[in-house]
């Protein structure tokens, strides 16, 4: 076997063994060309041709060097990669060839071929490229606004044949700050650094990578006379935020074969400019006000009578719980029936109802309805689950084989070129759930075929919302969507498009759209709630989940949470789990989860009583039940500030620049927002801290925990007891009843 891929597997960060890098290589530069080769080879070579335009042609045989190999990113196997990829990766050689002072005015045309020892040899097809160049083109940029570019005229890469990318300026003046770009967590103001625009899975320490589930490309500019931009398309985008040079904010996006890109620039103050990114993508749906309540969730909540335990153990306790997230409820199959329910296996696919199925008494789910109709007595609304993908390992048998057969049979899958060309069923390339097969949701009757599936979750059994996770699977630029375009425009859609295909059918069954999401692009403002995704339990993540929401909400995103002083690793200390509590009272989504732990003792749950357990530390329950019942009091107030949010586009968790745009010090104040128009939280983002100097904004604010009022528009000094951290209240808001 020998293989070559020149775009590789689409991972947006790695160069793959057997890609060409960069794909399309730029005149002067050099390009790197790898080759994938099974353990019987001896020796590769490359047969490079070069082609000038009306001139003779240039024939080299080019020896390969053996390199370290990758796989989707990674240079081994571990994490989320199975066993199987790894296998693979050791059972092959990568070997490749740096080719230097690439040359203009003609092709480039090459193949590989592997050498055996019983002198054998295997050649890969020959594959193409022109080398580019950066040229004028006074077409290339579509504008709409007032136009703050530094040149009148972009310029395209292009190869002779088409543009691959475009590049442009934007004015920086002095004093601007620039802020947005979707869900960040490194920090809100992003100028002096770059950044990127593509949805990825980043598996923890978003902080430190600076890779994002959630990207948009549309910021904030702030401190000067007020602006901001949207590079309106779904392919990747690329951003030096004034780092070099200084004073030009210089964007670079791939763009079509049309060789045009739309960049859109509204003026005003933040709420004017993130309305006017609104007007054109979409604007929140209000969701019912229990999703304001505390949620709760954990991996190891497996069966029915372990999420009734937990249920009861947060009755017990005195802990108000609203909502109860089951992630391990399926068959870890189909991801639509209950694990030990038993069902006749629909050959083509067909969707199941609740009376096709029997849930054995001794099982896992005995009466699931049961356990929705007991939850729902109790106040407590039940969510389920998800993934959008089709399982193809281990190999798919009963239902999922049938799933399987009838998805493909059915069309509804997204599609990928084989070496010959031809189109397959694509296969997961990411590290999660590998090889499966992925629905093409951005179809609506692929859609409709996937939902239907589910819909008797919905409509029998009484679910109330879907946890739609991990919708960054499709990768690879040459993937083909069921309306003919790529991937390359069409990959970042499909997390928004996953969001609303539930929450399509959770309407038309009568229910509110309530998806909870950790990926998604420009357009999922409309979709539902979000999470920060997957974090371990330190200080260091706590406040990168807290920039992330800020940023988050700064690009339209009002109904956001993270998972509560994390979900990964070892448990939190005390005062972690303490404060990240404290601080999520004051978030839009308070929710708390924990990862999969294979049933080890001790526990991992994030549940107060276990974190008191676990630690000894008495604070933990009485604190953890008063900022749960104050977030109880603050759901009436919570619901009337997102309809506002949703209304006048202020955000509902507010960065301090919407209300003082022109005030420098906010961005050197401590990590605070508004929530709604009459609450400022401060949280305690470090161990130990006694006291913090923190910023009021404009007005009369009373300090709940002392009943002090400070005049705003300065800095003051608080102290901060682990009892509660710093909020306060605009003087005379009704809201200051709840919080007594």
């Amino acid at each position: 076997m020998i293989r070559h891929r020149p775009h590789g597997s689409g991972h947006p960060y790695s160069v793959d063994t057997e890609q060409r890098s960069p794909v399309v290589p730029e005149v002067g530069q050099h390009v790197v060309l790898g080759v994938r080769a099974d353990a019987r080879a001896i020796a590769v070579r490359c047969d490079l041709e070069f082609r000038p335009d009306g001139g003779e042609t240039d024939v080299q045989e080019i020896p390969l060097a053996r390199v370290a190999q990758t796989s989707r990113g990674r240079t081994v196997d571990g994490g989320h990669l199975a066993s199987a990829a790894g296998r693979l990766a050791r059972s092959q050689g990568g070997w490749s060839v740096r080719i230097d002072d690439l040359r203009d005015g003609g092709a480039y045309r090459y193949r590989f071929v592997a050498s055996r020892e019983d002198g054998s040899e295997e050649r890969t097809a020959w594959h193409e490229f022109c080398a580019a160049r950066w040229i004028a083109a006074p077409d290339a940029l579509v504008v709409h606004g007032a136009s703050r570019l530094t040149a009148d005229v972009a310029e395209v890469l292009h190869d002779g044949e088409r543009a691959w990318r475009v590049r442009f300026g934007l004015r920086l003046e002095e004093g601007e700050r620039v802020a947005g770009f979707g869900e960040r967590y490194d920090r809100i103001d992003q100028r002096g650094t770059e950044l990127d625009a593509v949805v990825f899975e980043q598996y923890k320490s978003q902080g430190a990578e600076r890779k994002t589930y959630l990207p948009m490309p549309f910021a904030h500019v702030v401190g000067g006379s007020g602006w901001g931009f949207h590079v309106d398309t779904t392919r990747r985008t690329w951003y030096d935020v004034g780092a070099t040079p200084e004073g030009v904010l210089a964007v670079e996006a791939e763009i079509g074969p049309d060789g045009r890109i739309v960049v859109r620039f509204f003026d005003g103050d933040p709420t004017a400019v993130l309305g006017a990114f609104l007007d054109g993508v979409g604007r929140a749906t209000e969701l019912p006000d229990w999703v304001f309540r505390l949620w709760a969730s954990g991996n190891e909540w497996n069966t029915q009578a372990e999420v009734m335990r937990q249920m009861n153990l947060h009755r017990e306790y005195g802990i108000p719980v609203g909502s109860v997230v089951i992630e391990a409820w399926s068959d870890e199959r189909t991801f639509t029936a209950f694990r030990d329910a038993r069902y006749e296996i629909t050959e083509d696919g067909a969707p199941h109802r609740l009376a096709d199925f029997t849930f054995p008494a001794d099982g896992a789910w005995p009466d699931p309805k049961g356990m929705a109709d007991e939850l729902h007595a109790r106040d407590i609304r039940l969510h389920l689950w998800q993934i959008p993908l089709i399982k193809m390992r281990p190999h798919p048998q009963g239902q999922l084989a049938a799933d399987a057969r009838g998805a493909i049979e059915a069309d509804v899958l997204i599609r990928e070129p084989d070496p010959r060309g031809r189109l397959r069923p694509y296969r997961n390339r990411g590290w999660w759930f590998p090889l499966s097969l992925m629905p093409d949701l951005t179809d609506p009757r692929a859609a409709a075929w996937w939902t239907e599936k589910r819909r008797y979750l919905v409509e029998e059994v009484g679910v109330d919302g879907f946890k739609t996770d991990g919708g960054e699977h499709a990768w690879g630029r040459e993937l083909v969507y069921l309306d003919g375009r790529r991937g390359d425009e069409k990959n970042n859609t499909f997390p928004v498009a996953y969001a609303k295909a539930y929450g399509d059918l959770l309407e038309s069954a009568g229910r509110a759209p309530v998806t909870f999401s950790r990926a998604g692009f420009t357009g999922s403002q409309a979709h539902g709630a979000f999470w920060a995704g997957d974090e371990n339990s330190t200080w260091e993540a706590f406040r990168w989940s807290m920039i992330a929401g800020l940023n988050a909400a700064a690009s339209g995103i009002v109904y956001w949470g993270w998972d509560i002083a994390g979900f990964s690793g070892e448990i939190p200390d005390a005062e972690l789990y303490i404060r990240a509590m404290q601080a999520s009272v004051f978030v839009p989504i308070m929710q708390y989860h924990s990862e999969f732990n294979h049933h080890r003792s001790p526990s991992r749950d994030r549940t107060p009583w276990n974190i008191a357990e676990r630690t000894g530390d008495d604070r933990v329950l009485p604190l953890v039940r008063a900022a749960v019942e104050l977030r109880e009091k603050l759901v009436p107030y919570l619901s009337v500030a997102a309809r506002e949010a949703v209304r006048t586009d202020r955000p509902l968790m507010r960065p301090l620049f919407f209300d003082a745009p022109q005030n420098a010090e906010v961005w050197d104040a401590p990590l605070s927002w508004l929530l709604g128009d009459d609450i400022l939280v401060v949280p305690v983002l470090e161990p130990g801290v006694e006291k913090i100097d923190l910023l009021l904004p404009v007005g009369s604010w009373l300090e709940v925990r002392t009943g002090t009022v400070h005049t705003g528009g300065g800095r003051v000094s608080v102290e901060t007891p682990i009892e509660s951290i710093p909020v306060f209240v605009r003087e005379g808001a009704t809201v200051s009843e709840a919080l007594r």
